[in-house]
C-alpha cells in the first residue's frame, strides 16, 4: 500500500484522481430550512 494504490489516499493524491477516499469538495453542514411567516 502506499502511492501506487488508488485505494488509499496517499494514491489518490499521488494519481491526482477524486473519490470515496478523497472527496472532491468537503462535507457541508446540513441547512436547516427556515420557514418565513406564520402558521395559518
Amino acid at each position: 500500500m502506499g502511492k501506487g494504490d488508488k485505494r488509499t489516499q496517499r494514491g489518490k493524491i499521488f494519481k491526482g484522481s477524486y473519490g470515496k477516499t478523497r472527496p472532491h469538495h468537503p462535507k457541508k453542514e446540513p441547512v436547516v430550512a427556515k420557514r418565513a411567516g406564520k402558521k395559518s
